[in-house]
């Protein structure tokens, strides 16, 4: 039953946003199986120079169009999308990763606390409620191990990189909601694969990778989820044009939900507070879109 007054719809980008969400949880599966023949910093630069290949030709008919803020915001979210990914993994070499997923889960609330410093939005209620609904349930999420692990954890070097990381994801998200509406959705999605790929590749020397031996396993699946990225990243840049970083953020929680939907699928059991967890998320997300009198996001 709901409130006078209140509704909860969701528009075409939040549906895009959405479905973006439930590719994500689909791909997991397959990263873990590739990460299992190749490090992680050369799985995401051939994923991300997949992603280039696809945009390349998708980009060339707007190429002269090419603006500096183009330019300077692509680079900018390539370095927050590159260091997410590269933090993240760095963290999981000293910590566990119930642990990693606890401290992860910190970018929910950090996006509306930079949401508001940096673009001068104030969330409204309901999307405090939101999150105050779907960080717990992300925390369950990351099961009991990592949670005590989390509230145990000090200032060792995989906590800080992981830290890092979460600020690095939230970052990003602000930085398409400050650039989206003024860009075009391709050219910037090309100049962030691209950046992210070089990062990528250009820093296996530092962290001591090697190239891996041929996997079909490995090329498969980097082709595919490059094609997948190049996709999805210009679906965000599009959709973060009408959505608000905390309203995108509340939709992104839900890819461990999505996650564990297709992990169950695949033969794996999710404890009871898993389950719980994923309706915490997935009703912050549902309670952050109820409008009502005074609550403008």
């Amino acid at each position: 039953m709901k409130c006078p007054g209140a509704s909860s719809r969701f528009n075409l980008e939040e549906l895009t946003l959405i479905f973006i969400t439930m590719i994500w949880g689909a791909t997991f599966l397959i990263i873990r199986y590739a990460l299992e023949e190749t490090g992680p910093l050369f799985f995401v630069g051939l994923r991300f120079a997949g992603a280039t290949l696809v945009m390349l030709p998708l980009t060339l008919p707007v190429v002269r169009g090419f603006t500096r803020l183009e330019l300077l915001a692509g680079l900018a979210i390539g370095v927050s999308i590159f260091a997410g990914y590269a933090l993240q993994t760095c963290g999981l070499q000293t910590i566990s990763a119930g642990k990693s997923a606890f401290i992860t889960a910190f970018y929910v609330p950090l996006v509306p606390l930079l949401q508001w410093g940096v673009m001068r939005q104030a969330p409204g209620r309901m999307a405090w409620l939101g999150i105050a609904l779907a960080f717990p349930g992300l925390v369950l999420l990351s099961g009991s191990d990592g949670v005590a692990a989390g509230l145990a954890a000090g200032a060792g070097r995989g906590e800080m990189l992981t830290a890092l990381g979460a600020l690095a994801i939230a970052a990003e998200i602000i930085l398409i909601g400050l650039a989206a509406p003024k860009v075009n959705a391709r050219r910037i999605t090309l100049v962030q694969v691209a950046v992210a790929s070089a990062l990528s590749f250009g820093l296996m020397p530092v962290a001591g990778e090697r190239v891996p031996e041929f996997s079909w396993l490995v090329v498969c699946a980097a082709c595919g989820l490059g094609i997948a990225s190049a996709l999805i990243q210009s679906a965000i840049n599009w959709a973060q044009r009408r959505v608000s970083p905390t309203r995108a953020t509340l939709i992104y929680s839900c890819e461990p939900v999505w996650g564990g939907v297709f992990s169950r699928l695949a033969g794996e059991r999710l404890p009871v507070p898993a389950l719980v967890g994923g309706a915490l998320v997935i009703a912050g997300v549902l309670v952050s879109g109820l409008k009502t009198k005074g609550n403008a996001e």
